[in-house]
């Protein structure tokens, strides 16, 4: 890589990081940050998995130094981060997987991290092991879907492309169809939901609560796949037309 990329890759990395503490109050209670998530994907994207954990990390301590929010600035952040760019570069540049990649890191991972650190470090009480999950993961819904919305639109007009050439080591034309991106939105719920299920199984969860958020899920993303598929198809009929 030469210098000119590689200074101007840490241009758009401090950008990112300065952008993410500006706008992660928005939102934002404990335990949902979902602006956090869309920086963490539009990183991933942008300059892969190794910046993105560092934009993460960065983004977390100056929010737990300045901002007096606690380490789920980090739990919350950094594993959903990676795991966004790490999908997204093994799926060949597939948006959806970088999505993905930040609904599980954080939304799981993370969360069930979160627990030792706030119970044991934070001495927090009242909290289980699956005690973040569920407003983890909505947090990453929402960050995400902007997210996806916003990437997806560059990817269109030809400028995603563009800014991975000037400032990354790769880049990805992102040529999923409808159809394939209807089915990887789906195929996010079935996901979620199987991972739940096998949590309440480990943890030998009774609460209904546990069943009614992964049904919810499926639905949630169900819903979403055909919003997105009717949108764009309409979209193409239009621009046929």
């Amino acid at each position: 890589m030469n210098n000119s990329k590689r200074f101007l890759k840490l241009v758009v990395l401090a950008m990112l990081i300065a952008l993410g503490v500006i706008i992660s109050p928005i939102l934002r209670v404990e335990g949902m940050c979902p602006m956090a998530h869309f920086i963490n994907i539009i990183c991933s994207v942008f300059l892969g998995p190794w910046y993105s954990l560092l934009c993460a990390t960065a983004i977390g301590i100056i929010r737990m130094m300045f901002l007096g929010i606690p380490p789920l600035a980090l739990t919350g952040a950094v594993f959903g981060a990676f795991l966004s760019g790490v999908l997204y570069r093994a799926s060949k540049g597939k948006l959806i997987f970088a999505v993905l990649g930040e609904v599980i890191g954080t939304g799981v991972i993370g969360a069930i991290v979160s627990y030792p650190v706030m119970t044991y470090i934070m001495g927090k009480t009242g909290l289980t092991w699956l005690f973040y999950v569920p407003s983890f993961t909505f947090a990453t819904i929402i960050g995400g879907s902007i997210a996806f919305i916003f990437l997806k639109k560059l990817s269109n007009n030809g400028m995603l492309k563009k800014i991975q050439m000037s400032i990354a080591d790769k880049s990805y034309d992102d040529n999923s169809g409808i159809i394939s991106n209807t089915a990887s939105i789906a195929a996010i719920g079935v996901i979620l939901y199987l991972i739940i299920k096998v949590l309440v199984s480990i943890f030998e969860l009774t609460s209904p609560v546990w069943n009614y958020l992964s049904i919810a899920l499926i639905v949630v993303f169900a819903v979403a796949a055909i919003i997105y598929h009717i949108v764009n198809k309409l979209k193409r009929s239009n621009s046929n037309g």
